[in-house]
């Protein structure tokens, strides 16, 4: 694979087509009791076809959050196959939201679920945690690289927790600002393998100028940051770049397709216009 090839070019291209904003699939107790469904895995696959339905052909990307598939067990992961596949096959990238994070054997068993073909699971996209090392991701990042595909670094996380480990200093560098340097690096052949993690509800505190990769930046709506605010947290990266999020402030429209279809499409709009 050569340096204009990878997950870049393909970002590029559905975003270009659909615009810039990520959306959620979040199935947690209280949307699926806001939709009348029952925390049942009948629930759980009706809230996931509605889902699929209304933003497939209409999102460049869909993150499914998979903490809310697992507490259902296999059957849980049945349906978040299902989600992945029917959102591949219209079009849209998926980010599998999974937040691995391991070394050796076992990051490179959680690589081979979230980005190897064979995998039923199979994403484009996998989050994961570099807080083992940024090189613990070795596996994922290489099997990503190989793929055309990326994987989502968490490195300036909303929680107020994450802080206290992700403004540590090590050296002149934050641990944070850090990880952005490793995944710039990551991205210097031009394939977008490694993209980032970073809150879009305050200032973060990164340069990320350089970074030449995707910037998933939850908490778009209900978390309480705005289409506007974008221009100023992310003011030194590439607008082409920056990938807003938003789960609950978009699927609180459903259980109606063609009213959350609409609240994805006019929260994009918002994003378009905002980030120009």
């Amino acid at each position: 694979m050569t340096g204009a090839s990878g997950f870049g070019t393909r970002y590029r291209r559905v975003t270009a087509e659909r615009g810039r904003l990520c959306a959620g699939i979040d199935p947690h107790a209280g949307l699926l009791t806001g939709w009348g469904l029952d925390m049942s895995v009948d629930g759980l696959s009706r809230f996931a076809d509605i889902c699929v339905e209304a933003l497939a052909p209409s999102a460049a990307v869909i993150k499914p959050q998979v903490a809310f598939f697992e507490p259902f067990g296999a059957a849980g992961f049945a349906v978040l196959e299902r989600v992945i596949a029917g959102c591949r096959e219209a079009g849209a990238l998926v980010i599998a939201d999974a937040k691995r994070g391991d070394i050796g054997s076992t990051m490179s068993a959680y690589a081979q679920a979230w980005l190897a073909d064979a995998s039923p699971l199979c994403a484009d996209s996998v989050t994961a945690s570099p807080y083992l090392g940024y090189e613990s991701l070795r596996p994922a990042l290489d099997l990503a690289r190989a793929g055309e595909r990326s994987v989502f670094v968490l490195a300036r996380t909303s929680n107020p927790e994450g802080g206290d480990v992700q403004q540590a200093r090590t050296g002149e560098r934050t641990v944070a600002q850090s990880i952005v340097d490793a995944a710039a690096a990551e991205n210097a052949d031009g394939t977008a393998t490694a993209g980032l993690v970073v809150g879009a509800t305050r200032e973060h505190g990164l340069d990320l100028a350089d970074l030449n990769g995707p910037i998933l930046a939850p908490g778009l709506g209900a978390q309480g940051a705005t289409a506007e605010d974008l221009k100023v947290v992310f003011a030194d990266a590439d607008p082409g770049w920056v990938l807003p999020a938003s789960s609950r402030g978009v699927l609180r429209a459903g259980p109606d397709v063609d009213a959350l279809r609409d609240a994805f499409v006019r929260a994009r709009d918002e994003v378009e216009t905002a980030l120009g």
